[in-house]
């Protein structure tokens, strides 16, 4: 059976084919993100596996199906990049892979938080300058700070319980509530609530229609003036132009975003030698208060290993017509 990649850097290729070892697939590889610009271009085959930024439209899957695709596996948790009706309309399965290492995600989160936080990334830079003056390295402590966690699924579980053992209220908004967490002591809210009572706010959710710029105007005014708003889930949660006026207004204290809206033709390139054009960005990362990494809070090693063995089984299982043997795997 054929599988063919999009969007693969040289760590994918390296898990994936070691991760082969007991399957026996054969691997195309392409570092391009699918679209319509290169959809024709691909050859027969049974499978394609997508990652965050491959645009799987209905005109990608019609043509997807031409040839012979019969499974649509996303090796990424989100699947708002992928039509799912067209791919039910095209007879195409469509799996992903939906907890990885959640807690690969989590300590990420609390990395940017303390960062912010703490102005590590600040203090690095100085001392390698040596200068050891701690003017405008001043933190606050986290024990006793009230925790904000939109979306408690598997991530924001793992989040919650970071978060209570350093000793901080966590308060938490979700239209599925978690009994294990309220057993622990975390209080579910409304959102406002939960915008208007938390010093920190960490977005866990996955984008939908409904949860599309999430924060905006009206939800930032909510907010404490000079909380702390943390984004490892999806760019589109975020209202970017709205939370840049909070940031100048000093509304809002920090920001924190390990996604980005128009990340497509940013995130997960070399652009060192180049001019991004992209002013949104380049602004946000001039404010001193936000911290911006490039998608990087799934990499880990162990995160890896787990989004290829699930992926591969994935597909091994929907080519051989038996069950998924990962709860919420498969979307059509």
């Amino acid at each position: 059976m054929k599988i063919t990649f999009f969007s693969t850097k040289p760590y994918d290729k390296d898990f994936f084919e070691k991760g082969n070892a007991g399957f026996g697939f054969e691997f195309i590889f392409f570092e391009t993100h699918l679209g319509p610009h290169i959809v024709q271009a691909v050859k027969p085959t049974d499978a394609i596996c997508v990652f965050v930024n491959d645009k799987v439209t209905k005109e990608v899957i019609e043509v997807l199906a031409q040839k012979g695709v019969k499974v649509i596996a996303l090796r990424c948790a989100g699947f708002n990049n992928v039509d799912l009706e067209a791919a039910k309309a095209n007879n195409i399965h469509v799996c992903r892979v939906p907890a990885y290492s959640p807690e690969a995600v989590a300590e990420h989160a609390l990395a940017m938080i303390m960062t912010l936080n703490r102005k590590t990334h600040k203090a690095y830079n100085r001392v390698r300058e040596q200068n050891f003056s701690l003017h405008g390295l001043l933190g606050f402590t986290m024990k006793g700070k009230t925790v904000g966690v939109i979306g408690t699924g598997h991530i924001g579980a793992a989040f919650c319980n970071i978060m209570q053992g350093m000793g901080c209220n966590v308060i938490a908004y979700d239209v599925n509530q978690n009994p294990q967490l309220i057993q622990k002591g975390l209080k579910y809210l409304s959102l406002n609530e939960v915008l208007q009572q938390s010093d920190i706010i960490s977005l866990h959710c996955p984008l939908m229609p409904q949860t599309h710029h999430l924060i905006n105007q009206k939800t930032l005014a909510l907010m404490k003036k000079g909380a702390m708003l943390i984004n490892t889930s999806r760019g589109g949660l975020i209202d970017t132009p709205a939370v840049i006026e909070a940031l100048k207004d000093q509304h809002l204290g920090y920001l924190g975003i390990d996604v980005y809206e128009q990340e497509e033709k940013i995130f997960f390139r070399d652009l060192s030698e180049n001019i991004i054009a992209d002013d949104t960005l380049q602004l946000l990362m001039s404010f001193p208060n936000v911290l911006v990494t490039a998608h990087q809070a799934f990499f880990t090693k162990e995160a890896l290993e787990q989004i290829t063995e699930v992926t591969l089984n994935n597909i091994s299982s929907l080519m051989n017509g038996k069950p998924l043997t990962v709860e919420n795997a498969l979307l059509t």
